[in-house]
């Protein structure tokens, strides 16, 4: 009879074909169950490690296997934990991703008890991306602890982390809600609307203190809009060519429906806008405020209720019941004060590019100008991204002649 006892062979060295086959030919006369492997594969070089049962075999076995230009060990695996460990995912984003900000950020994990499990790269363009599976002990505040210290330390060498917990909650159909300015597009539409009425500095001071959280939304919309009374609604089609999407929107738009996720737009900005946008997108639903005109011109009010900061909340609910989802399956991705209440409520809040008050209270912040750089946040690599994209260009060029 082989000894039960475990242990775990590891191979590594320059990638060929066949190394994997190799191995477990040789492992096949000793009588050993697989119980776990792990094989990966960074810049041309192997990494593969076996754990099996019956030690004394598959030490003697390994002893005498010879494998060109590759190097095999035999060691004693760690024991196994009788605690269930929390999961999560770190997500790590930088142009460029330098070693000192890996360093400091997997030296924050070790100092709170997290033990990285793996990492793989999840983009290398156009921001370098790399995932790292966790595992720790923590409770739920020391894991929302955990996400503050790895944001502030990544800041401060120039880097994104991003924490999210792993598993189901994870996998499956999701519901993403955007806000629109500074967000899915790159300007704010009053600010283009009273650019035609002469005041767009005016209105762009009041905006910036409303995304800061230094003044009430609904207060600040309705100084804002005011500035507008008299403007000829002719604008809007000006407005609307001049609106410009956040680089990656259309690629993160699209990934999102080929997965069949549900994508919405809640917004304090305008539905003469935002609704054709969304309309061109593909994207479902929609919320935001609406204009009032009279005889073909702005009065300077809105119609009805604004969508404020609660509202965005109460729309995000909505969409979500009528989806048939629950909030741990949505996304919010926000960059202003006025994104807060959703971003709380979303299984996933994401800052862009956001003011401080938002990147201290999502569970995500990205501060690169790419909005696709959502996607390895959801567990999607770029590759993933490309491949569907060649897929569809071969269909749509369809079956080559011959």
């Amino acid at each position: 009879m082989p000894n039960p006892a475990t242990v775990l062979v590891t191979v590594t060295g320059p990638d060929r074909p066949g190394v994997t086959s190799a191995l477990f030919a040789a492992l096949d006369g000793t009588g050993a169950h697989v119980l776990d492997v792990e094989q990966v594969v960074a810049g041309g070089v192997l990494t593969l490690s076996v754990l099996t049962t019956a030690e004394d075999a598959v030490r003697a076995t390994v002893a005498g296997l010879r494998l060109e230009g590759l190097q095999i060990r035999c060691s004693a695996p760690q024991p196994p934990s009788a605690d269930r460990p929390r999961r999560l995912h770190v997500t790590l984003l930088g142009a460029p991703l330098l070693p000192a900000a890996v360093a400091r950020v997997t030296t924050v994990l070790a100092e709170a008890g997290a033990n990285v499990d793996r990492i793989r790269r999840m983009s290398s363009e156009p921001v370098t991306s790399v995932e790292l599976d966790v595992s720790t002990r923590g409770s739920a505040q020391d894991v929302l602890h955990l996400r503050r210290t790895l944001a502030t330390e990544a800041g401060r060498h120039g880097l994104d982390a991003a924490v999210s917990p792993a598993g189901l909650a994870r996998m499956g159909r999701r519901l993403v809600v955007m806000d629109v300015d500074s967000t899915l597009i790159q300007q704010e539409v009053i600010e283009l609307l009273a650019a035609h009425a002469g005041r767009e500095a005016e209105v762009a001071a009041v905006t910036e203190r409303a995304m800061r959280g230094e003044i009430d939304f609904g207060a600040s919309l309705r100084e804002r809009v005011a500035c507008l009374e008299g403007l000829d609604v002719s604008v809007v089609d000006a407005v609307r060519e001049a609106v410009v999407l956040t680089p990656g929107a259309r690629t993160l738009v699209r990934t999102l429906h080929r997965l069949g996720f549900t994508l919405a737009l809640v917004s304090g900005g305008f539905l003469e806008v935002v609704g054709p946008l969304a309309a061109e997108l593909g994207i479902a639903h929609v919320r935001a405020n609406r204009l009032q005109v009279v005889h073909g011109r702005f009065t300077g009010r809105v119609l009805g209720p604004v969508v404020d900061r609660a509202a965005k909340a109460v729309a995000l609910r909505e969409f979500a019941a009528a989806e048939g989802l629950p909030l741990h399956r949505t996304v919010a991705i926000g960059d202003g004060a006025n994104d807060l209440d959703m971003i709380a409520a979303a299984g996933l809040g994401i800052a862009f590019n956001a003011k401080p008050v938002v990147r201290e209270q999502a569970d995500a912040a990205l501060n690169v100008p790419y909005l696709d750089a959502v996607l390895p946040l959801l567990g999607i690599t770029r590759e993933d991204v490309e491949d569907a994209d060649l897929a569809d260009s071969v269909l749509a060029d369809g079956p080559a002649a011959g």
